[in-house]
């Protein structure tokens, strides 16, 4: 593992974790949001492809099917997970968003065809309590917050679909130009869904959707993108729980959506997953040593 992949795993979620709250400024309809968060993105990722040395040129044509396929995946996440988050708490649209974490760390250990070690079995385990104390706050206001919430974990699913061809391509394809062409093919996809929609396109006001681009997309999935090809899928899973606590705290701060204490409790057992997975203990078992 490169020694600041996990950094870079921690520092982008920390910057994805505050999309929810950029998309409900936006000012612009969900799937339009989706739009310029990657085509605002575009011109940025060609930059620091330039600057770290990465040139974009346009892949074989296997890669490029690959691509496509991530593309949509994500494209059908962000329209999605949009309007969910219009519809719903910020922690619940970036939970249930998030199931993805799960999914992602099965796929992992479905490739090596192993159970997990009892350290990842117990990193595991603790993820998903915690998961479970976050859910419990949201759980009182599902009746007028189900349909966001089906929306979010919708998006999870289509989110997983993007980690896997993103994983796989990236054995083949360095992480600026994977990201480049990936919000190239989705920005493509959503535009004509957008105006479909009779979505407003043209905000009034574009310092949030600049935002939404460089945060979420440039910084935080331009750190995920790297990280995906140094860090197995479990860590990736757990380390990306992190999100909805850092979403339920802004949700907390600027709108007041209220934190219980096994909220609390909840995200501290997702970091303990995390710090756990990482340790480095002796275990011939392990499929996925951290």
């Amino acid at each position: 593992m490169h020694r600041w992949a996990f950094v870079a795993l921690l520092v982008g979620n920390v910057a994805l974790a505050a999309g929810p709250f950029l998309v409900r400024h936006a000012g612009v309809g969900p799937v339009a949001a989706g739009f310029w968060r990657m085509a605002l993105a575009l011109p940025f990722l060609l930059l620091v492809a330039l600057m770290v040395r990465q040139p974009v040129r346009w892949p074989r044509a296997a890669l490029v099917g690959a691509i496509a396929l991530a593309a949509f995946f994500f494209a059908a996440d962000l329209a999605a997970w949009h309007a969910g988050i219009l519809l719903t708490k910020l922690g619940n649209a970036t939970l249930f968003g998030n199931i993805s974490s799960f999914l992602f760390a099965a796929w992992g250990l479905w490739l090596v065809r192993r159970w997990p070690s009892w350290v990842q079995g117990s990193a595991l385990a603790l993820a998903a309590i915690g998961c479970g104390l976050l859910m419990v706050g949201s759980a009182e206001l599902s009746a007028s917050h189900l349909r966001g919430d089906l929306l979010a974990a919708l998006a999870g699913l289509l989110y997983t679909g993007y980690l896997i061809f993103v994983e796989r391509t990236r054995t083949e394809l360095a992480p600026m130009p994977l990201l480049f062409f990936a919000s190239l093919f989705g920005a493509a996809m959503l535009l004509p869904a957008a105006v479909v929609a009779g979505e407003q396109i043209v905000p009034a006001d574009w310092t949030a959707l600049f935002a939404l681009a460089l945060c979420s997309q440039v910084i935080g999935q331009g750190l995920l993108v790297y990280a995906l090809g140094h860090i197995p899928p479990l860590v990736v899973g757990i380390a990306m729980l992190t999100q909805p606590a850092l979403s339920a705290l802004l949700g907390y701060v600027y709108y007041r959506e209220g934190l219980t204490p096994l909220d609390w409790v909840g995200a501290m057992l997702i970091v303990a997953a995390l710090i756990l997975v990482r340790l480095r203990i002796p275990d011939r078992s392990a499929s996925l040593a951290p």
